[in-house]
Protein backbone atom coordinates (compact mmCIF):
# COMPACT_ATOMS: atom_id res chain seq x y z
CA UNK A 1 0.00 0.00 0.00
CA UNK A 2 1.33 3.64 -0.48
CA UNK A 3 0.50 6.78 0.19
CA UNK A 4 -0.62 9.64 -2.32
CA UNK A 5 1.53 10.35 -4.68
CA UNK A 6 2.14 13.89 -5.64
CA UNK A 7 3.82 15.80 -8.44
CA UNK A 8 5.47 18.76 -6.67
CA UNK A 9 7.55 21.72 -7.68
CA UNK A 10 11.32 21.50 -8.52
CA UNK A 11 13.92 24.56 -8.98
CA UNK A 12 14.25 26.42 -11.85
CA UNK A 13 16.26 25.24 -14.95
CA UNK A 14 19.60 23.82 -14.82
CA UNK A 15 21.54 26.26 -16.95
CA UNK A 16 20.15 29.59 -18.40
CA UNK A 17 19.64 30.34 -22.19
CA UNK A 18 22.86 33.27 -22.78
CA UNK A 19 21.42 33.90 -26.27
CA UNK A 20 19.11 36.86 -26.95
CA UNK A 21 16.04 35.73 -27.96
CA UNK A 22 13.01 37.38 -29.60
CA UNK A 23 8.85 35.80 -30.00
CA UNK A 24 7.87 37.04 -33.63
CA UNK A 25 4.40 35.82 -32.76
CA UNK A 26 1.69 32.99 -32.83
CA UNK A 27 -0.62 32.59 -35.61
CA UNK A 28 -4.25 31.26 -34.97
CA UNK A 29 -5.07 28.54 -37.14
CA UNK A 30 -8.88 27.98 -36.86
CA UNK A 31 -9.38 29.41 -33.48
CA UNK A 32 -10.40 32.47 -31.39
CA UNK A 33 -7.26 35.00 -31.54
CA UNK A 34 -7.24 35.36 -27.63
CA UNK A 35 -6.65 32.19 -26.76
CA UNK A 36 -3.72 32.38 -28.91
CA UNK A 37 -2.83 35.45 -27.36
CA UNK A 38 -2.87 33.81 -24.30
CA UNK A 39 -0.62 31.24 -25.33
CA UNK A 40 2.26 33.07 -26.81
CA UNK A 41 2.08 35.10 -22.83
CA UNK A 42 2.82 32.28 -21.54
CA UNK A 43 5.44 31.30 -24.08
CA UNK A 44 7.23 34.67 -23.45
CA UNK A 45 6.67 34.13 -19.57
CA UNK A 46 8.89 30.77 -19.65
CA UNK A 47 11.54 32.35 -22.51
CA UNK A 48 11.60 34.72 -19.81
CA UNK A 49 12.15 32.49 -17.27
CA UNK A 50 14.98 30.22 -19.38
CA UNK A 51 16.70 32.90 -20.71
CA UNK A 52 19.15 35.35 -19.40
CA UNK A 53 18.69 38.49 -21.33
CA UNK A 54 14.95 40.04 -21.32
CA UNK A 55 12.86 38.86 -24.43
CA UNK A 56 11.99 42.00 -26.20
CA UNK A 57 8.18 43.16 -25.33
CA UNK A 58 5.09 43.09 -27.90
CA UNK A 59 5.27 46.95 -27.70
CA UNK A 60 8.84 47.05 -28.57
CA UNK A 61 8.58 44.66 -31.59
CA UNK A 62 6.29 46.83 -32.78
CA UNK A 63 8.22 50.41 -32.22
CA UNK A 64 11.23 48.98 -34.51
CA UNK A 65 9.36 46.36 -37.14
CA UNK A 66 7.66 48.85 -39.46
CA UNK A 67 6.63 48.18 -43.87
CA UNK A 68 6.59 45.00 -45.47
CA UNK A 69 8.61 43.35 -42.27
CA UNK A 70 5.04 43.47 -40.48
CA UNK A 71 3.71 40.83 -42.72
CA UNK A 72 6.09 38.10 -41.99
CA UNK A 73 4.34 34.84 -42.08
CA UNK A 74 7.13 32.71 -40.39
CA UNK A 75 9.76 32.30 -43.05
CA UNK A 76 13.34 31.95 -42.23
CA UNK A 77 14.81 34.69 -44.38
CA UNK A 78 12.37 37.31 -42.98
CA UNK A 79 12.58 36.59 -39.79
CA UNK A 80 16.64 36.28 -39.50
CA UNK A 81 16.12 39.98 -40.91
CA UNK A 82 13.28 41.12 -38.04
CA UNK A 83 15.85 39.80 -35.88
CA UNK A 84 18.83 41.87 -36.94
CA UNK A 85 16.93 44.32 -36.46
CA UNK A 86 16.15 43.72 -32.89
CA UNK A 87 19.79 42.76 -31.85
CA UNK A 88 18.72 38.87 -30.86
CA UNK A 89 20.08 35.81 -31.65
CA UNK A 90 17.28 33.72 -31.99
CA UNK A 91 13.52 34.68 -33.23
CA UNK A 92 10.64 32.56 -32.41
CA UNK A 93 7.59 32.02 -34.18
CA UNK A 94 5.00 29.79 -34.07
CA UNK A 95 1.06 28.98 -34.85
CA UNK A 96 -1.18 27.84 -32.80
CA UNK A 97 -4.18 24.85 -34.02
CA UNK A 98 -6.95 23.48 -32.98
CA UNK A 99 -7.52 19.45 -32.32
CA UNK A 100 -11.53 19.04 -31.76
CA UNK A 101 -10.88 20.12 -27.82
CA UNK A 102 -7.82 20.36 -28.25
CA UNK A 103 -4.36 22.54 -29.30
CA UNK A 104 -1.43 21.93 -30.85
CA UNK A 105 1.39 24.21 -31.01
CA UNK A 106 3.79 24.29 -34.09
CA UNK A 107 7.31 26.28 -33.20
CA UNK A 108 10.43 26.59 -34.73
CA UNK A 109 13.58 28.78 -33.81
CA UNK A 110 15.32 30.96 -36.43
CA UNK A 111 19.45 31.54 -35.83
CA UNK A 112 19.20 34.74 -37.19
CA UNK A 113 23.31 35.28 -37.73
CA UNK A 114 22.67 32.45 -40.61
CA UNK A 115 18.96 32.90 -41.33
CA UNK A 116 18.13 29.26 -40.97
CA UNK A 117 15.69 26.98 -38.56
CA UNK A 118 17.55 25.79 -35.67
CA UNK A 119 14.79 23.48 -34.41
CA UNK A 120 11.09 23.04 -35.04
CA UNK A 121 8.59 21.58 -32.61
CA UNK A 122 5.28 20.18 -32.13
CA UNK A 123 3.72 20.01 -29.00
CA UNK A 124 1.44 17.21 -27.28
CA UNK A 125 -2.28 17.91 -27.31
CA UNK A 126 -3.01 20.72 -24.83
CA UNK A 127 -6.78 21.16 -22.95
CA UNK A 128 -8.25 23.85 -22.18
CA UNK A 129 -7.91 24.38 -18.53
CA UNK A 130 -5.18 26.55 -16.97
CA UNK A 131 -2.86 23.73 -15.20
CA UNK A 132 -2.97 21.91 -18.29
CA UNK A 133 -1.95 24.83 -20.72
CA UNK A 134 0.88 25.80 -18.52
CA UNK A 135 2.76 22.68 -18.57
CA UNK A 136 2.22 22.31 -21.94
CA UNK A 137 3.44 25.39 -22.98
CA UNK A 138 6.78 25.29 -20.47
CA UNK A 139 7.54 21.99 -21.82
CA UNK A 140 7.11 23.46 -25.45
CA UNK A 141 9.64 25.96 -24.52
CA UNK A 142 11.92 23.67 -23.20
CA UNK A 143 11.77 21.12 -26.42
CA UNK A 144 12.55 23.84 -28.45
CA UNK A 145 15.74 25.60 -26.79
CA UNK A 146 16.61 23.20 -24.15
CA UNK A 147 15.42 20.07 -24.51
CA UNK A 148 18.72 18.74 -22.32
CA UNK A 149 16.92 20.00 -19.49
CA UNK A 150 13.37 18.33 -20.08
CA UNK A 151 13.39 16.12 -16.72
CA UNK A 152 11.58 15.18 -13.72
CA UNK A 153 12.16 13.59 -10.03
CA UNK A 154 11.35 10.40 -8.34
CA UNK A 155 11.40 10.84 -4.58
CA UNK A 156 10.77 7.17 -2.71
CA UNK A 157 9.84 6.84 0.90
CA UNK A 158 9.56 3.67 3.16
CA UNK A 159 8.98 2.88 6.69
CA UNK A 160 11.36 -0.14 5.96
CA UNK A 161 14.76 0.07 6.05
CA UNK A 162 17.02 -2.10 4.06
CA UNK A 163 14.64 -2.42 1.32
CA UNK A 164 15.88 -3.00 -2.57
CA UNK A 165 14.39 -0.75 -4.85
CA UNK A 166 14.83 -1.07 -8.87
CA UNK A 167 13.47 1.85 -11.67
CA UNK A 168 12.77 0.55 -15.27
CA UNK A 169 14.86 -2.54 -13.89
CA UNK A 170 17.93 -0.90 -12.78
CA UNK A 171 18.88 -0.77 -9.08
CA UNK A 172 19.02 2.27 -7.40
CA UNK A 173 19.73 1.12 -3.75
CA UNK A 174 18.53 0.54 -0.91
CA UNK A 175 15.97 2.51 1.59
CA UNK A 176 16.61 4.86 2.87
CA UNK A 177 17.97 5.95 -0.28
CA UNK A 178 20.29 8.88 -0.10
CA UNK A 179 19.37 12.59 -1.41
CA UNK A 180 15.98 12.27 1.12
CA UNK A 181 14.99 9.47 -1.44
CA UNK A 182 15.40 11.69 -4.44
CA UNK A 183 16.27 9.75 -7.95
CA UNK A 184 16.80 13.17 -10.15
CA UNK A 185 17.12 13.95 -13.57
CA UNK A 186 14.72 11.21 -15.15
CA UNK A 187 13.11 11.97 -18.72
CA UNK A 188 9.41 12.50 -19.21
CA UNK A 189 6.81 9.74 -19.04
CA UNK A 190 5.86 6.69 -16.94
CA UNK A 191 8.62 4.70 -14.95
CA UNK A 192 8.50 1.13 -13.65
CA UNK A 193 9.02 0.90 -9.81
CA UNK A 194 9.83 -1.82 -7.67
CA UNK A 195 10.47 -2.30 -3.78
CA UNK A 196 10.99 -5.40 -2.45
CA UNK A 197 12.43 -7.31 1.06
CA UNK A 198 12.61 -10.26 2.73
CA UNK A 199 9.32 -11.23 4.36
CA UNK A 200 7.22 -9.05 2.44
CA UNK A 201 5.24 -8.56 -0.76
CA UNK A 202 6.79 -6.59 -3.32
CA UNK A 203 5.53 -3.13 -4.68
CA UNK A 204 5.51 -2.29 -8.47
CA UNK A 205 3.76 0.19 -10.61
CA UNK A 206 4.59 2.74 -12.86
CA UNK A 207 5.35 6.32 -11.49
CA UNK A 208 4.50 9.09 -14.29
CA UNK A 209 7.18 11.95 -14.42
CA UNK A 210 6.44 15.52 -15.20
CA UNK A 211 8.66 18.59 -16.23
CA UNK A 212 10.60 19.62 -13.42
CA UNK A 213 8.27 17.58 -10.87
CA UNK A 214 8.98 15.21 -8.01
CA UNK A 215 6.61 12.69 -8.26
CA UNK A 216 6.60 11.83 -4.88
CA UNK A 217 6.02 7.49 -3.65
CA UNK A 218 5.85 6.37 -0.04
CA UNK A 219 5.71 2.79 0.07
CA UNK A 220 4.65 0.71 2.71
CA UNK A 221 5.20 -3.41 2.03
CA UNK A 222 2.94 -5.62 3.22
CA UNK A 223 4.30 -8.61 5.24
CA UNK A 224 4.01 -11.64 3.66
CA UNK A 225 3.29 -14.69 5.99
CA UNK A 226 6.38 -16.73 7.37
CA UNK A 227 6.13 -20.73 8.43
CA UNK A 228 7.01 -21.10 11.81
CA UNK A 229 7.07 -24.53 14.11
CA UNK A 230 4.39 -27.18 13.32
CA UNK A 231 3.51 -25.91 9.79
CA UNK A 232 1.87 -22.92 11.37
CA UNK A 233 1.94 -19.35 9.37
CA UNK A 234 1.89 -15.82 11.20
CA UNK A 235 1.91 -12.43 9.39
CA UNK A 236 5.49 -10.22 10.70
CA UNK A 237 3.85 -7.04 12.84
CA UNK A 238 5.95 -3.78 12.24
CA UNK A 239 5.61 -0.57 14.09
CA UNK A 240 3.13 1.85 12.15
CA UNK A 241 5.44 3.89 9.68
CA UNK A 242 4.22 6.72 10.76
CA UNK A 243 5.67 6.55 13.98
CA UNK A 244 9.44 6.44 13.04
CA UNK A 245 11.54 8.79 13.70
CA UNK A 246 13.88 9.13 10.55
CA UNK A 247 10.74 8.56 8.82
CA UNK A 248 8.93 12.20 10.67
CA UNK A 249 12.11 13.99 10.41
CA UNK A 250 13.06 12.73 6.75
CA UNK A 251 9.61 14.17 5.71
CA UNK A 252 9.91 17.39 6.90
CA UNK A 253 13.18 18.18 5.59
CA UNK A 254 11.63 17.02 2.35
CA UNK A 255 8.81 18.87 2.18
CA UNK A 256 11.77 22.00 3.36
CA UNK A 257 13.91 21.27 0.34
CA UNK A 258 10.64 20.71 -2.12
CA UNK A 259 9.25 23.94 -1.23
CA UNK A 260 12.30 26.35 -2.06
CA UNK A 261 11.29 25.21 -5.69
CA UNK A 262 7.52 25.91 -5.59
CA UNK A 263 7.33 29.49 -6.29
CA UNK A 264 9.42 29.40 -9.38
CA UNK A 265 7.52 26.49 -11.40
CA UNK A 266 3.89 26.43 -11.94
CA UNK A 267 2.24 23.02 -12.93
CA UNK A 268 -0.28 20.63 -11.78
CA UNK A 269 -0.70 18.63 -8.91
CA UNK A 270 -1.85 14.85 -9.03
CA UNK A 271 -2.84 12.98 -6.81
CA UNK A 272 -3.97 9.13 -6.21
CA UNK A 273 -4.52 6.25 -3.95
CA UNK A 274 -3.86 3.06 -4.59
CA UNK A 275 -5.75 0.86 -1.74
CA UNK A 276 -4.35 -2.52 -0.34
CA UNK A 277 -6.66 -4.69 -2.84
CA UNK A 278 -5.39 -2.67 -5.90
CA UNK A 279 -7.83 -0.34 -6.44
CA UNK A 280 -7.34 3.76 -7.62
CA UNK A 281 -9.23 6.64 -6.92
CA UNK A 282 -8.04 9.78 -6.79
CA UNK A 283 -7.61 12.20 -3.52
Amino acid sequence: MWAPLVARAETGPDKAITQRIAVWRFDALGMEPELVTRLETLFRLELDRLATHPLPARREIDRVITGNQRECTGEDKCLGAIGKKLGVDIVVTGTVGAMGANYVLTIKAVDVATGKSVRRIESEPLRGSPDDLIEGVRVAAYRLLAPEQLHGSIQVQSDLVGATVQLDGKPVGKTPLPNLGVISRQPLGKHLLRVEAAGYAPFEDEVEVRFQKVSQVVVRLLPSTETIGSGRTQEVAREPFYTKTWFIVGVSLAAIAIGAGIGYSIGKVDCRVIGPTGEISSC
